[in-house]
């Protein structure tokens, strides 16, 4: 069985933060390693101690900038690979291009499935992530896939505040199986949005499907990025006679005008994790932040002593 000893944390620039916590959940400290980029822009990554042998866990989502996170995280693996390091798992929270992960229209890539290439071809030997966008993309990989779900840390939000009359709704059909298993948690029923896209960031509510009159809302999904599909949402709650509408979700991208929108929404409060760090220009009164490191953590931690991961969520 592996040794604690043998484990490395180690941080990309992406998320130091979660990285942190992480290792400060599992008790070790994080290895030592200088992430920064040379006059030209190019990446440059040195270890400062040894990896021989060793258990590396790099921390990296491959959030906002993308091409640049998933390229250090990339640069990094090749470090420990060529460190002789024993395995390498890449901890990704937010999975980058996971909405190209099919073809809608002739001549467009699957670029879900190029990133898993190439992080597979650069030396990775297993990852964890954090609700992927489309679940089949860890078919994309041919080594293990530890996929986490969000949902226990967001419903332990609402089970402190015990909202009256909850109900969980799905911001669109395709996350139906989200809004279940909060639902589920929270022992309440769901609802469903349907809406259409006419053009790629603007969303339509075509149709309310579910009893929302006089209940309090909960909107879940994956990602946020511009917050006009949710704050559409939310409107059309409230015009169908919400009590309350609040929203939850995995992955805050918040792209401009996001954190205007939800200011300006008749949301109560919009519930996100830490997959993607929050900086200070994009924090409100309206917007909670729950960590995940401690899930990470655990996982990490029975990763490392060979148990089951899945039992930890049942």
């Amino acid at each position: 069985m592996a040794s604690m000893k043998d484990l490395c944390i180690m941080a990309g620039s992406a998320n130091p933060k979660l990285a942190k916590d992480i290792a400060a959940h599992i008790g070790v400290r994080l290895c030592d390693a200088l992430v920064s980029r040379f006059n030209n822009g190019e990446t440059q990554i040195m270890i400062g101690e040894s990896v021989r042998g060793r258990d590396i866990f790099i921390v990296q989502p491959t959030s906002q900038p993308v091409n640049d996170n998933l390229m250090e995280l990339l640069i990094m693996v090749d470090a420990c690979r060529r460190a002789s390091a024993h395995s390498i798992t890449a901890v990704v929270p937010y999975y980058a291009y996971a909405r190209q992960d099919r073809k809608t229209r002739g001549r467009e890539p699957i670029s879900a499935k190029l990133v898993a290439n190439i992080m597979q071809t650069a030396g990775i030997d297993r990852v964890i992530t954090v609700d992927l966008h489309a679940g089949q993309i860890q078919g994309f990989f041919d080594i293990p896939v530890d996929h986490l779900a969000a949902a226990p840390v967001l419903a332990g939000y609402f089970e402190d505040l015990k909202p009256e009359n909850p109900v969980v709704v799905s911001p669109d059909l395709g996350g139906v199986t989200r809004a279940r298993s909060l639902a589920d948690r929270l022992s309440c029923s769901i609802a469903i949005i349907e809406k259409r896209r006419p053009e790629p960031g603007r969303a339509e509510v075509m149709n309310l499907i579910g009893e929302v009159k006089g209940r309090t809302c909960i909107m879940i999904d994956d990602i946020v990025d511009t917050a006009g599909s949710l704050c559409e949402g939310a409107r059309a709650l409230e015009r169908a006679g919400a009590k309350a509408v609040y929203a939850c979700c995995s992955h805050a991208i918040l792209s401009e005008p996001a954190v205007q929108r939800i200011n300006e929404s008749n949301m109560e409060k919009l519930i996100i994790t830490d997959t993607v760090p929050l900086p200070p220009e994009k924090e409100s009164p309206k917007i909670v932040v729950r960590s995940l490191a401690d899930t990470i953590g655990d996982v990490i931690i029975r990763i490392q002593s060979h148990r089951s991961v899945s039992q930890l969520f049942k």
